[in-house]
């Protein structure tokens, strides 16, 4: 952390998160590319997909929080890949910075927790796609040993134009 920066703390997720890891999540669906929701969600709307990270097993929520404040800085996530069987091995994982928190290596804090608390699962690879152009996601994902391996091209439209996905494999 530079100096004078705030002290960040990692942690699980908790359902009393849910309202702010809403409003940071829903920050990116109105003003980015970077997920491909396109519609806003109350909070009620997201409980399932907080439910679906508990504390242990292969899906979690890491969540970053200033030391003195509490304020919510960003979170990271692994989830399900794809619902068939065979890929119960491996996840797909994502970080979210709050707005205005950028910079400050919180995205490296959150993905070191995430990858220490999954060290002990039955997991083989982690999977990232990084709506494009998106060089600082890049560089963070090449820094936790993330290799490019293929780019979706025109795969999702948002704000009216077709946006490519890279995608970054890790072994596990």
């Amino acid at each position: 952390m530079p100096s004078g920066t705030a002290e960040v703390q990692v942690r699980p997720g908790v359902e009393d998160d849910l309202k702010a890891l809403t409003a940071l999540y829903n920050h990116y669906v109105r003003e980015t590319p970077i997920t491909f929701d396109t519609e806003p969600f109350t909070p009620e709307e997201r409980r399932p997909w907080l439910l679906s990270h508990p504390e242990d097993g292969p899906h979690r929520l890491r969540v970053a929080t200033d030391a003195d404040s509490q304020e919510i800085l960003g979170y990271a996530t692994s989830s399900p890949y794809r619902p068939k069987p065979a890929y119960g091995t491996s996840v797909e994982t994502t970080v979210y910075v709050a707005p205005g928190a950028g910079g400050r290596g919180i995205g490296s804090l959150l993905y070191t927790s995430l990858f220490d608390a999954l060290a002990g699962e039955d997991l083989h690879r982690a999977y990232a796609g990084i709506a494009q152009p998106n060089e600082a996601s890049a560089r963070l994902h090449a820094r936790f040993g993330f290799r490019h391996v293929g780019t979706y091209r025109e795969v999702g439209r948002k704000f009216g134009r077709y946006w490519d996905v890279a995608w970054y494999e890790k072994p596990l």
